[in-house]
């Protein structure tokens, strides 16, 4: 009989013990995550809104980027902003991504449980979008704080609704991305729209959640005085619970996979900000109180 009748639905009794998926796992790709290989289309969809599988691009360990200490970190596939400096435009698609079970995460967590507590560390969901998949890393984030390590999310904020008040009580700390300071530019840069950033912000504070803003200073783009202004503004509605501002150069790592993936990049030609945009930039956050990195 083939893996497609024997997969009918995805319990957890199933995933776990059927004989078949015990024998169809793919190991190496994502280092060790098991990846069911014997689910048909409907069972994924399926699987997806439970959070019993998650779609995974791909994950590394390290130290003080996305988040303190020593980190997993799990690059989800999806992504619903198509933003001009995406460093990463191969996670756009979810259908890209290897299915990975829960147990197979939560498992994987329990591994580094140690060095994430040696190192007051954690595990951190980026992406893509990691709240286009909200149930999975939902689910991921509560079994890790049953365990005591710390969740960081990854996120642009624009699928705000998808995010419950009870998910957001298992976040320790959110990398908000706050693309733009206006509607107008923040169309431009990503093709979406502000206002769920900012309500997902103003959720987080209200929860009592830490919060790391990150900003991309792209000059002619994102870099104007009242474009910066605005976004501190919006910062300022977050309240206390901002720890700082990270304002990110724009560079040119991420044209090679646009070429790679065939894509026009938007911005071929385009400059960094030079030392005087920086520190102007960082003086400007400043003058509201921020810390900034």
């Amino acid at each position: 009989m083939g893996t497609s009748t024997e997969f009918r639905s995805t319990t957890r009794h199933m995933l776990k013990e059927s004989k078949e998926y015990a024998s169809q796992t793919l190991m190496g790709g994502l280092s060790g995550f098991e990846s069911p290989i014997g689910l048909d289309r409907r069972d994924r969809i399926r699987a997806l809104r439970t959070g019993d599988i998650g779609f995974v691009h791909s994950w590394d360990i390290n130290t003080s980027v996305d988040g303190p200490g020593t980190r997993m970190t799990v690059f989800m596939s999806g992504c619903p902003l198509r933003c001009l400096y995406c460093q990463n435009p191969d996670t756009w698609k979810m259908r890209d991504g290897k299915p990975v079970t829960l147990d197979a995460m939560v498992k994987k967590i329990e591994r580094y449980k140690d060095l994430f507590t040696a190192t007051k560390g954690g595990i951190t969901f980026s992406g893509g979008e990691s709240m286009m998949q909200a149930k999975f890393v939902s689910r991921v984030f509560h079994a890790a704080k049953e365990m005591g390590v710390h969740t960081c999310l990854d996120t642009s904020g624009f699928l705000n609704k998808d995010y419950t008040d009870e998910m957001i009580e298992d976040i320790d700390l959110c990398l908000l991305d706050v693309k733009s300071g206006d509607e107008e530019t923040y169309r431009k840069v990503t093709g979406g729209t502000l206002a769920p950033t900012i309500e997902f912000g103003k959720r987080l504070a209200k929860a009592g959640k830490r919060i790391w803003v990150r900003f991309v200073l792209v000059p002619g783009l994102t870099s104007s005085e009242e474009n910066v202004e605005n976004v501190a503004r919006i910062c300022e509605q977050f309240k206390d619970s901002v720890d700082h501002i990270d304002v990110l150069p724009f560079h040119q790592l991420g044209r090679a996979k646009w070429h790679e993936l065939r894509l026009p990049y938007p911005l071929e030609d385009q400059k960094g900000p030079d030392k005087e945009m920086r520190k102007r930039v960082k003086e400007q956050f400043e003058s509201h109180g921020f810390v900034v990195y």
